[in-house]
């Protein structure tokens, strides 16, 4: 049987933690001069993937 293939994009975007998978944040890139300082620091923050999609990120990364 051929071995799984992870998912590129996904091993892109997706880290996995002891117990959650942190992603990025969106916003963040560009035009930041209108955004205040407080809205910026919230999006440096760590995310972590919604609990509903737990299951189909592991899938993508060959994880489950």
């Amino acid at each position: 049987m051929p071995k799984m293939k992870t998912n590129r994009g996904a091993a892109k975007r997706f880290k996995l933690k002891k117990n959650l998978i942190k992603r990025g944040s969106a916003f963040k890139s560009h035009i930041l001069t209108k955004k205040s300082p407080q809205r910026k620091a919230n999006l440096n923050a760590p995310k972590y993937v919604h609990s509903a999609n737990i299951d189909s990120v592991k899938n993508m990364l060959c994880k489950a």
